[in-house]
């Protein structure tokens, strides 16, 4: 086994994967969790649709429980809440950095395929959320990365190519 190898295993043993909805976290976090076979944990499933401000400690326990783990890939945002927890002990932060029109797309498509969690119903506020994600929600997470994680190395992705590129160096 070569020096490279295990270091990049070492770099891979506990990521963050962030960026906007609709551009493609969670299919990154499970494709990389096959090469890997570090669990995913998705903050999105975990977050009940339901939930809202007074559900926010259970959901921190439940992050809390989720990541103590030595092998993990963190799939969501959800700075404020979870990025005390989960970034002191990341070993690296993907961020899937498409953009704004490609991620609007994928968020109208989805709604469509079957099997899929998301409705159309909350489709106006996903867009709106997309459109305004680099002015309003981007400075946030990234103020929070660097108060929480400021020496977690940062791997930004921005096409399929770079995506898949950063796979196939898993195997």
């Amino acid at each position: 086994r070569n020096p490279h190898q295990s270091h990049m295993q070492l770099a891979m043993s506990r990521v963050v994967v962030l960026g906007c909805a609709g551009g493609g976290k969670t299919t990154f976090a499970r494709r990389l969790g096959e090469r890997t076979g570090a669990p995913v944990i998705c903050l999105d499933a975990v977050w009940q649709p339901h939930w809202g401000k007074d559900d926010v400690p259970a959901f921190r326990t439940l992050m809390k429980e989720l990541h103590t783990g030595e092998t993990w890939i963190s799939d969501g945002n959800f700075a404020q809440a979870t990025f005390d927890i989960r970034l002191p002990r990341a070993t690296l932060v993907i961020w899937i950095d498409r953009p704004r029109i490609f991620c609007a797309w994928h968020a109208i498509t989805r709604v469509f395929q079957s099997g899929e969690e998301h409705r159309i119903g909350s489709l106006a506020k996903v867009l709106r959320f997309i459109w305004n994600f680099d002015r309003i929600n981007r400075p946030l997470i990234e103020a929070q990365r660097i108060a929480h994680g400021p020496d977690v190395p940062v791997r930004r992705l921005t096409n399929d190519r770079e995506i898949a590129a950063f796979l196939s160096s898993c195997d």
